[in-house]
């Protein structure tokens, strides 16, 4: 028995200027703040990825009018508040989706049942739970607050809760809620995360309150009782999927690739720093502002990289994008050490374990640990890291497109299974790694 996959193979050099999709993350915020809001919100550039369309179509089971234009251009007309949806509400594999949606869902008076695919079935929802719950929602769901999960919202009261872990979705979960809740809500950060939520919030005629505290950690702060009111939303280049062609570039000889209108929001943008510090050939230029966020074009040129010790602070402001990185440290010279980021063993999946599964199989030295990942570069003149492996991916859209780049580079073919999810967050993946000149094809795979 076989099942299509894909197979990535080294070739000449990558060339060409290409968009960024549309930020994930934005994109789902601008779907679910046009759906509490008041009036019509006008979008552009949304991703039109599978997780974020489930966003869209769980707005409308909620009571917004959503109606697709044309490519990225969405309209959201919102009645000021959530309705009880009449079935089931799945998010497919959109984790995000789903955890923003319960906390805004929270704050109205309403029952609603979620569920999803078998990985976000999978995926723990206490960390949301937990201070939802503070407020008084309640819920009835699977071992460690797991899909299917029905969830009772309204009549709220105030919280202060300080993360234990860096975490957007929770953050904004407690801020989406507090819109809602009798005094409000407090969420203090001791790390910094990505500040979408209160920067859109903003947007859409929100008051939010940012504090820096003696201990340097963050306190936003949202009052409660507000209504919403519909706002255009340009929805910038996601940094995440930049990553892939411009690391892509930086391994692969003779390289030159430019990604234009990528998102530089310095909560995002930490990869880009790691790897000038590899000694990347990356240049930023043409920064301008859209939508309240410095957004730039990036071009990345094959360079000579070297490992390095990238500091644990920075895990916040890049955790989608170690896998990609390790790709780039199994191409340099030397040692790569990332740690503090045990956040990647709850995303779609254990993202440390596969990632270094792998580079393994990939003949890439590599170290798992806890909350970590050390990675030993391949990668002396003229030889490359030798490939020749059929990676396991258990339908994590990243770990398929991160090997997928590595093959590229490698002296033998790479192949993926599972190659459907890439479309969850980065639809239109191969033909735009073909149009720079990628071979990525698909291909057979016979059981291993």
């Amino acid at each position: 028995m076989t099942a299509a996959g894909l197979t990535a193979t080294r070739g000449g050099p990558l060339r060409g200027r290409v968009c960024a999709p549309g930020d994930k993350s934005i994109s789902h915020r601008s779907l679910i703040l046009g759906a509490m809001a008041r009036g019509t919100t006008e979008i552009s550039g949304l991703l039109e990825g599978e997780d974020v369309k489930r966003t869209a179509q769980a707005m409308t089971a909620f009571g917004a009018e959503v109606t697709r234009l044309e490519d990225g251009a969405w309209r959201v007309v919102g009645q000021g508040g959530f309705a009880e949806p009449a079935d089931v509400v799945d998010c497919g594999n959109a984790g995000t989706g789903v955890r923003l949606i319960m906390g805004a869902a929270a704050g109205f008076d309403l029952n609603a049942t979620f569920t999803g695919d078998a990985s976000l079935r999978g995926r723990p929802m206490n960390r949301v739970l937990k201070p939802l719950g503070e407020m008084g929602a309640t819920w009835i769901a699977r071992s460690g607050g797991r899909l299917p999960l029905t969830l009772r919202g309204g009549n709220l009261k105030t919280i202060a809760y300080r993360l234990p872990e860096p975490s957007a979705q929770v953050k904004s979960a407690v801020l989406l809620a507090g819109l809602h809740a009798a005094s409000g809500a407090q969420v203090i950060e001791p790390e910094a995360t990505r500040d979408h939520t209160e920067r859109m919030l903003r947007a859409f005629g929100a008051q939010v309150e940012v504090e820096l505290m003696a201990d340097g950690a963050r306190k936003i702060t949202v009052p409660g009782g507000q209504a919403l009111s519909g706002a255009p939303v340009k929805v910038p280049g996601d940094p995440s999927s930049a990553a892939f062609p411009l690391v892509a570039a930086l391994i692969t000889p003779g390289s030159e690739v430019t990604v234009e209108g990528v998102l530089l929001n310095p909560l995002r943008a930490a990869l880009f720093l790691t790897l000038q510090e590899m000694g990347a050939d990356l240049v930023i230029e043409n920064v301008r502002e859209e939508g309240g966020d410095q957004v730039g074009d990036v071009t990345a040129r094959h360079s000579a990289l070297r490992g390095v010790v990238v500091p644990p602070e920075r895990a916040p402001a890049m955790i989608d994008e170690y896998p990609i990185l390790a790709i780039a440290a199994a191409c340099a010279e030397g040692q790569t050490v990332m740690r503090g980021i045990g956040e990647m063993r709850v995303k779609e999946s254990d993202r440390i374990a596969l990632t270094a599964a792998g580079l393994a199989a990939c003949g890439v030295g590599v170290e798992e640990e806890a909350e970590g990942l050390i990675v030993n570069g391949t990668v002396r003149a003229n030889h490359p890291v030798a490939g020749g492996a059929r990676v396991t991916t258990h339908g994590d859209h990243r770990i398929a497109m991160s090997h997928l780049i590595l093959g590229l580079a490698a002296d033998r073919p790479v192949s993926v299974d599972e190659p459907g999810m890439i479309a969850t967050s980065f639809p239109g993946f191969v033909e735009m790694m073909r149009g720079l000149g990628g071979q990525i094809e698909t291909a057979e795979l016979h059981p291993a």
